[in-house]
């Protein structure tokens, strides 16, 4: 654990003063923005929506804070000392292709987070990303080691951003009270934060699963994966890599990525096939097994599968690899178990909502690509599936075969019906509807007692809704509203 006078207070000196330009008006832009602010650097911020769309953030700000919307001006761009980027904003807009050709620093907010940290002390970050999952895996992450008495600190892609909780929690007139150190960062971290890292390294860092996401946004899956590889870019052997034994694409990742390399982080996995270093199940029980864990024993029996709270094969690789991430933290066996008996999951992914008339609504609205529609598949059969909304580059042809044995009615929705229609013609019975209400109201006519009716939209949220958390809250409020 990080220890620091209690007496100390420190001044992060690197940013005091700097023109810093912030591009991208959203949760990581005004996180990013409130702590510049505080540590004293000269910020702006510049985000093309209209000023009419922006209001409720701008009210967040600084009033130092200088407000650019409706376009980005490349002589701001060009002005500026640092250019941070939210995970929204893709890092080869006109303008900040001119700053990176002047040679000005562009980073991601998660690296800014990092530098600032930095600067005060070695505190680690724990990093998780993945396609799918990561929110689970990073809140149970948080709960094991705050059971283990650990200070944390929590957010990124969940939650808030680190930069927000960083200036929320730590920061006190411009100084970072050493009073206010946390043992660890626990941060959910997505490819978009990724892409404009330059040191970012965190302490312990897992990558879950790579399946087919972003394609609206990356060229290839290649470039997805090498995103995703960011997260042990700048690891050495002083720390640890915690990645999916089953998953093939991690695998080949592992394999192109850190065998190359002489200076690597420690590797642990997880697995459901096979005993590893790390963490694995056998006959119905998971078992830790690592010299890098507390445990009074080798292949030390951790818990019985049917005593984790969360369910479905998904859950299990997620209850499995927040287990050796916190055990390669500190956290003791017996803290890991009793979170893994007690979580009952997050809103919005695989959230039992009700049940009406022997059929059971279940809200997956966080099932925002076909990764994560395909994992949901696996623990049900007589599914009345609501798909659709903003497609980001999906293949839904790789759900067919799944759809044909679990799968006895599909409702659609949003932008993308037209396409998920197209790609199983002649597969599943397949209804479009104008919203999520009609879709709630038909789901409930053509399912049965038994059967359950599942939202895992496999889509963005955005053409309908402000995010997948408004997308959920209106699918339980559809249920209930029917229900009544």
């Amino acid at each position: 654990m990080i220890t620091v006078e209690d007496n100390l207070d420190i001044m992060p000196m690197t940013f005091k003063d700097k023109k810093v330009l912030i591009v991208g008006l959203a949760r990581s832009g005004t996180g990013a923005a409130k702590l510049l602010s505080g540590l004293g650097a000269r910020v702006s911020i510049s985000d093309s929506k209209p000023r009419n769309m922006l209001e409720s953030q701008i009210k967040q700000l600084p009033s130092s804070v200088e407000v650019i919307t409706g376009s980005n001006p490349h002589e701001t761009f060009s002005a500026s000392e640092i250019i941070v980027i939210s995970p929204g904003v893709p890092g080869n807009i006109p303008p900040l292709n001119d700053a990176r050709e002047k040679g000005i620093p562009i980073i991601s907010e998660i690296e800014l987070a990092f530098q600032v940290m930095k600067s005060v002390a070695s505190i680690p970050f724990i990093g998780i990303t993945g396609t799918n999952g990561k929110s689970t895996v990073t809140t149970l992450v948080n709960l094991m080691l705050v059971e283990s008495g650990c200070k944390t600190l929590l957010g990124g892609n969940i939650g808030n951003a680190i930069t927000e909780e960083i200036q929320r929690n730590m920061l006190v007139d411009g100084q970072i009270s050493a009073k206010t150190i946390p043992d660890y960062i626990v941060a959910e971290i997505s490819s978009f934060q990724l892409e404009s890292i330059k040191e970012f390294r965190p302490k312990i860092s897992s990558i879950l699963n790579i399946s087919p996401d972003h394609l609206d946004r990356y060229e290839s899956m290649t470039d997805y994966i090498n995103a995703k590889a960011g997260i042990f870019s700048y690891q050495t052997e002083e720390d640890y890599l915690i990645v999916n034994a089953d998953d093939q694409l991690v695998t080949q990742l592992r394999s192109e990525k850190l065998e190359v390399r002489s200076n690597r982080p420690k590797i642990l996995l997880f697995s459901t096939k096979e005993m590893v270093e790390g963490v694995y199940m056998k006959d119905g029980v998971i078992f830790a097994n690592s010299s890098h864990f507390p445990l009074p024993t080798s292949h030390f029996p951790l818990i019985p599968v049917n005593e984790i709270k969360i369910k479905g094969a998904h859950n299990l690789e997620n209850a499995m690899a927040a287990s050796v991430i916190a055990l390669v933290a500190g956290s003791r066996p017996e803290h890991v178990k009793k979170v893994l008996k007690s979580f009952r999951g997050l809103e919005h992914r695989m959230e039992i909502v009700k049940e009406v008339d022997g059929i059971t609504f279940i809200n997956d609205s966080k099932g925002t690509n076909v990764g994560a529609v395909a994992r949901s598949l696996e623990s049900f059969k007589n599914l009345v599936l609501i798909m659709g909304g903003t497609d980001k580059g999906s293949d839904f042809t790789m759900l067919k075969e799944k759809m044909k044995t679990k799968v006895k009615t599909l409702i659609l929705i949003g932008e993308a019906k037209d396409k998920i229609e197209r790609s199983f013609a002649d597969t599943v019975d397949t209804y479009k509807v104008e919203g999520l209400k009609e879709a709630v109201e038909l789901a409930f006519s053509k399912a049965s007692g038994g059967d359950t009716v599942l939202l895992s939209p496999g889509c963005a949220s955005f053409d309908m809704f402000e995010n997948f958390e408004e997308r959920g809250r209106a699918f339980k409020r559809a249920v209930h509203e029917m229900a009544h």
